[in-house]
């Protein structure tokens, strides 16, 4: 089905170019089906590709999709392979968010004492009594219920501060509309319109304003909330479209302020995931563009003169400042639940919005699906994660469900009480990350789980590799790590070539790893190697030796996700060039000379030290804490790194190349 959607999407490319015209005549057609009571292909013009059975059933998927394209294109990035969040999981955020709301409904009178049970010099007086007793507590129960929520248990007002294409208030609508059944029409009428005015939708594109109104006006129409031929009892088509032109605005939210005078209950959204860097691509002048951009960002600040984003860091990724901003905007004890890259747990760059999180409001729940599982999010390679954030306050414990499937959901309880979940008290979390607040990747598996908690609790008190009081950082000088000296399209690289003196190279894929061992495969070290093995492609540096007499720990930089292991060291013999494709660990002459000390030789001591390094808890850990595939510099520093013994008993895996 995936395959043919995207083959459906890619005709329509080839009829009509014209990315808007697309969205338009979409949105065209959708309405025509529903004021005549058509299927949608059938109000398609005839020359657009036909239908296929998987876009039939939800337009709003297609139109997602056209303009997840159209924006694509307008920064200058390919529009193959995009999608949109899939509608399954924008209905599950909202079934969990409001399976605890209720629906209102007028109430009975409470019971009272019996009149014609009192003298008549009392009933007249009781009477009034009673009469003014159940109005006040019937009148003051019912705005109690009210004050923050629909009769329908839709909490207003409702706010996206990125819509796109109106997914989230599109399926609140269809919710609003099932609880609405069994109120009276006059009922239904007026919570309606106040579910209306309560919505608080904005987007800095003007092509997602438009269709979000579009949108929503169609669906009020399908759901029988809005009248098509003015029908009493009914919003009016042209009452709809007046209220939501005042409430779907074209804002760029991050710089502009909010503009309606109440702030929000509830903010649910899907910001960007992209990058300043990535922004204007298609634009001759993008690079002027994206300067101004990260300028007007980083120094936009409040009428106290503080600046408005604390978690803007390095290359910018602009998901993390719209839940910063949405953080400001909602309302104090408002909740917010924003779909966001999984990395946001684990990535170095993120921790100034984590602390954001756990130290000024509750940051009390995230789902994460992997990458290679979730399939609910088409176009995008990385995880997805969903937070729940109540703000104001801090966090003392957050609950990560994780990794989750499908089957961990119902549509009408959300997430269920099966699925795999860590609770984080907020004392050990902090010992853990040394107050970093990143949320730990903890495997499905039961053993497995309790391998990767058993493994972290083991290690969270040992002293980081980065650490200047780490025992290998003598002298107040401390171990870096650097790249590999040679770079792989140097003419200077070559084959293997038998019985020549020659360099020999070390790459990447020369590390593997061979019965629960690093080892070094090349050449120089194996005598016996086949002609035609590819671990004899560039293997040879024939230029000069930058670093002589002196053999270095390395280690892989990306992940060979086969291999089932994410750290693999090794020793480098001395005099072997390094392909920058691999790092290594720039130790400090007064280390060396403590390790000669400590354990007889450097060759013995390098060795202990990478045992260490390969070793199952160590593996884990990485695993536990990685935030993408490849194996970063500040991860390197932040490894537990105890004091190591010259003994050869170590439960380490071992290292069988010889220096």
């Amino acid at each position: 089905m995936v395959s043919e959607a995207s083959g459906w999407f890619a005709r329509v490319d080839h009829e009509c170019n014209d990315r808007v015209k697309q969205i338009e005549i979409w949105l065209d057609a959708w309405e025509k089906s529903v004021i005549r009571n058509i299927p949608v292909a059938a109000a398609l013009p005839k020359n657009w590709p036909i239908l296929p059975a998987g876009l039939l059933s939800e337009p709003g998927t297609v139109l997602d999709t056209l303009l997840s394209r159209f924006e694509a294109e307008e920064d200058g990035r390919s529009v193959r392979g995009i999608g949109s969040i899939q509608i399954k999981l924008v209905d599950l955020i909202l079934a969990d968010e409001f399976k605890n709301t209720n629906i209102i409904k007028n109430k009975e009178p409470l019971a009272t004492i019996s009149i014609s049970a009192l003298p008549p010099g009392f009933r007249a007086y009781a009477e009034q009594m009673n009469n003014d007793v159940q109005t006040k507590s019937k009148m003051d129960r019912f705005n109690e219920e009210t004050n923050n929520q629909t009769r329908s248990g839709i909490p207003i007002p409702f706010a996206d501060l990125s819509v796109g294409a109106g997914i989230f208030p599109d399926r609140m609508l269809k919710i609003h509309s099932e609880r609405c059944n069994d109120l009276r029409s006059s009922l239904q009428k007026e919570d309606t319109i106040r579910l209306l005015e309560g919505l608080q939708l904005v987007d800095a594109s003007e092509i997602a304003v438009y269709a979000t109104k579009r949108r929503l006006l169609i669906t009020l129409m399908k759901l029988n909330l809005v009248s098509l031929n003015d029908e009493e009892g009914k919003i009016s088509k042209l009452d709809a479209k007046l209220i939501l032109e005042n409430n779907v605005l074209c804002r760029d939210i991050l710089i502009e302020d909010w503009p309606w005078n109440e702030k929000p209950t509830f903010i649910v959204s899907k910001p960007p995931w992209l990058r300043i860097k990535d922004k204007f691509r298609n634009k001759e002048n993008g690079s002027e563009l994206r300067k101004r951009m990260s300028e007007d960002l980083r120094n936009k600040s409040e009428s106290n003169g503080k600046l408005r984003y604390s978690a803007l860091r390095g290359n910018v990724n602009l998901y993390r400042l719209y839940v910063e901003r949405a953080l400001q905007i909602v309302q104090k004890n408002g909740k917010l639940r924003m779909v966001v890259p999984d990395s946001l747990l684990r990535e170095k760059s993120s921790s100034p919005l984590r602390k954001i999180l756990v130290s000024k409001n509750r940051w009390e729940t995230c789902w994460s699906f992997s990458e290679k599982s979730h399939k609910l999010f088409p176009g995008h390679s990385q995880g997805v994660l969903v937070i729940g954030i109540t703000a104001g306050g801090r966090t003392e414990v957050l609950t990560s469900f994780g990794p989750l499937e499908i089957g961990d959901f119902s549509n009408k309880e959300g997430l269920n009480s099966k699925a795999p979940f860590l609770e984080l008290e907020r004392g050990l979390w902090s010992t853990w990350t040394d107050a970093s607040w990143a949320v730990p990747r903890i495997p499905r598996d039961s053993l497995e789980r309790k391998r990767a908690l058993t493994a972290i609790n083991n290690l969270a008190d040992e002293p980081r590799l980065g650490e200047k009081n780490n025992w290998l950082n003598q002298g107040g000088k401390k171990i870096r790590v650097r790249p590999g000296e040679i770079v792989q399209s140097n003419d200077n690289v070559s084959d293997w070539e038998d019985e020549k003196e020659y360099v020999p190279l070390i790459r990447s894929g020369h590390l593997k790893l061979k019965d629960d061992d690093v080892v070094l495969s090349h050449p120089a070290i194996d005598n016996n190697m086949s002609e035609d093995s590819p671990d004899r492609v560039q293997s040879i540096w024939k230029g000069e030796i930058k670093i002589k007499d002196k053999p270095r720990i390395i280690c892989q930089t990306i992940i060979n996700s086969e291999l089932g292991r994410r750290l693999l060291w090794s020793v480098l013999p001395k005099n072997y060039a390094l392909a920058n494709s691999m790092n290594y660990l720039q130790i400090p002459e007064e280390t060396r000379k403590m390790l000669i000390e400590e354990f007889g030789d450097l060759e013995n001591a390098l060795n202990i030290i990478v045992k260490y390094l390969n070793s199952d808890n160590l593996n884990i850990w990485s695993n536990v804490w990685a935030a993408n595939s490849n194996v970063n510099n500040y991860e390197i520093f932040d490894l537990p790194f105890p004091k190591l013994v010259n003994t050869s008993s170590l439960p380490f895996n071992g290292n069988k190349s010889k220096i």
